[in-house]
């Protein structure tokens, strides 16, 4: 039987670092063979699972038994393999799937990426143009669209799953319009104007985004009526006007386009105006291990970067903004909570 081993000395600890591509492979496999998926309630011996998935037994067993030293499934004394609360993550329909962020995460580019990490940390650039000769999402849409259909469906998992956060934190009674800033898909929006029956919402993303909108919210949906769908780049114009702005995970570009874009919320919302950035953050938060990493992938397929409490800060106010209120929204992502001056 697999046990997770504990409190390993720092010689071990560091061994077990340098593979960590190892553990992040193993559970790409594990997600693109669809062992969760196939793996119910009761263990299975893992000839039988072997069987499900379509693979050989033996290396489906040593997969198993890696990922099971993480917690990752979990070995039984007779040899038979169970689920843990972390291998449930990796079934397409667990209600808190990360089955798709996992993916993400392990997508071809980024083993193509990883390697190149201390050019990007001389450099301060990201380093996809000089491996693909193209800016990344250029690269995702037109050389890699599994990638990009991998990318797409893990910012949906992600904005369900942090959409109904972020509206169980905000109280925005007393206004009568939001608008979700760069709002991809507009789960934010759907689960605001739930929340807020009488509330009216706009969702503003680049077309080639909001033309995937929820169905919800486009004609024939039963919020239809209460939304309103703009496409455009929130870097160049916000032709929305509303009570409150939510702008969430979009400013980790670099500092110039973070800055036009909070210059072109406060010219459209003007003096009263409440604004809600909500951001992962790389201080002091239950979640530093994996937005530190998140931090780094960005250096390298955008250059851009994840945010300190301060430098979050440091940008709001800079732009105009007055920052009222700093509250977590879950274990990874900050509201900062804000208003422009009258």
């Amino acid at each position: 039987m697999t046990t997770a081993p504990s409190a390993p000395p720092p010689s071990m600890r560091l061994r077990e670092l340098v593979f960590g591509a190892a553990c992040a492979a193993a559970v790409r496999a594990a997600a693109r063979l669809g062992v969760a998926d196939s793996l119910g309630d009761d263990p299975m011996a893992v000839e039988d699972l072997a069987a499900v998935v379509k693979t050989e037994p033996k290396p489906l067993r040593r997969l198993l038994r890696a990922l099971s030293c993480y917690g990752v499934f979990a070995e039984r004394p007779d040899g038979t393999f169970a689920h843990t609360e972390m291998s449930r993550l990796l079934r397409e329909d667990d209600p808190n799937s990360l089955r798709y962020i996992s993916l993400w995460c392990t997508e071809p580019w980024t083993w193509d990426a990883w390697p190149k990490l201390d050019e990007a940390v001389r450099t301060g650039r990201n380093v996809v143009e000089d491996l693909y000769g193209k800016e990344f999402f250029q690269y995702l849409n037109e050389d890699a669209p599994e990638s990009a259909d991998v990318f797409n469906r893990a910012m949906t998992t992600s904005s369900e799953q942090s959409a109904r956060d972020v509206a169980d934190l905000l109280d925005l009674s007393g206004s009568d319009s939001v608008a979700d800033i760069g709002g991809g898909q507009g789960h934010v929006v759907a689960s605001l104007l739930d929340k807020y029956p009488s509330m009216h919402g706009s969702l503003l993303d680049l077309p080639r985004v909001v033309e995937n909108a929820v169905p919800r919210l486009r004609a024939g949906g039963d919020l239809a009526d209460r939304a309103r769908i703009v496409p455009g780049d929130v870097r160049t114009e916000i032709p929305v006007k509303a009570d409150v702005y939510i702008i969430k995970n979009i400013l980790e570009w670099d500092d110039e386009s973070t800055a036009r874009t909070l210059r072109n919320v406060i010219g459209a919302g003007g003096p009263g105006t409440r604004v809600v950035v909500i951001e992962n953050l790389v201080d002091d938060t239950p979640s530093m291990r994996f937005s530190t990493a998140m931090d780094l992938l960005l250096l390298l397929n955008v250059g851009g970067a994840k945010h300190t409490t301060e430098s979050m800060v440091s940008r709001l106010t800079a732009a105009g903004l007055v920052v009222d209120d700093m509250r977590p929204v879950n274990p990874y992502l900050h509201a900062f909570d804000c208003h422009v001056p009258g």
